[in-house]
């Protein structure tokens, strides 16, 4: 199946999931942060989560910013290993490779991703989907995770924001319940305040890293090689190797409240 970049359709269906609480199970509510599980259906395998949180004196541009820009990402998310941008499709769509930790003893996965992004009035949308690059294949010690649709909605309030987080992915693996119940109870929390803290802080760390370099707002800085969309194709789950990691065990890794990441027992 040829890759598509979204389209308008794409972006209001991910709003109108978004907002809509129809068919979603609230499994955390403290402190302006909500986290939602969707109902699943017996045909779906892959658990869907929706995140909101809201940024008190953080405006919607900033929290764009800080999505997008991945040199200060690396400065924040401490879960992530590495990042980089591929190509660009569009002057609204790239292709990037993202990698994380996760908690020990699992094995760390990682993604190669299209991403587009859409600015609407004072609100933002950022899309992704897995998708496949014959020049970045599987890493020896990573498992390639699906992402089957991940992505945020920054609605704005003048010097307020909201951020919603959406996000189904398939770890491809058996996981056990212990890290899937912790995602929803305590990773996710965290990784949203994580965020916040991380707006905060970046309109002063931006104003002495190339402050005024944005290429997500302004197209003509984009460096990346142009690359077209008949060069990708779809990554599907089922075309990737399962790891059972079901058995592990929950006593053999811990969260360290320090960094928000999970760490090895010494």
């Amino acid at each position: 199946m040829p890759v598509q970049v979204p389209d308008d359709s794409d972006f209001n269906s991910f709003r109108e999931q978004c907002e809509n609480v129809d068919g979603w199970t609230v499994h955390y509510n403290k402190a302006g942060v909500t986290v939602w599980c969707r109902d699943q259906q017996q045909s779906e395998t892959v658990q869907k989560l929706k995140m909101k949180i809201v940024c008190k004196d953080v405006t919607a541009e900033t929290l764009y910013d800080v999505l997008h820009d991945t040199s200060y990402r690396k400065k924040w998310d401490s879960n992530m290993i590495d990042t980089y941008d591929i190509g660009r499709l569009t002057v609204n769509a790239d292709v990037g490779y993202y990698s994380w930790r996760c908690p020990s003893p699992l094995k760390n996965r990682d993604f190669i991703t299209l991403r587009s992004w859409l600015p609407l009035g004072g609100d933002y949308m950022i899309i992704n989907y897995s998708v496949k690059h014959p020049k970045y294949p599987q890493k020896k010690d990573y498992v390639r995770a699906v992402s089957v649709q991940t992505g945020y909605l920054i609605k704005s309030n003048g010097v307020n924001s909201t951020l919603f987080y959406m996000t189904q992915v398939d770890p491809k693996g058996s996981l056990p319940k212990w890290v899937v119940n912790k995602v929803s109870q305590f990773v996710a929390p965290k990784a949203m305040k994580k965020i916040y803290k991380a707006c905060l802080k970046y309109p002063e760390w931006k104003r002495k890293h190339n402050p005024h370099l944005k290429p997500w707002l302004y197209p003509e800085q984009n460096t990346l090689p142009s690359i077209s969309p008949a060069e990708l194709s779809l990554q599907h789950a089922d075309s990737l190797e399962n790891i059972d990691e079901s058995g592990l065990s929950e006593e053999r890794g811990h969260i360290s409240d320090e960094d928000d990441s999970y760490s090895k027992e010494s």
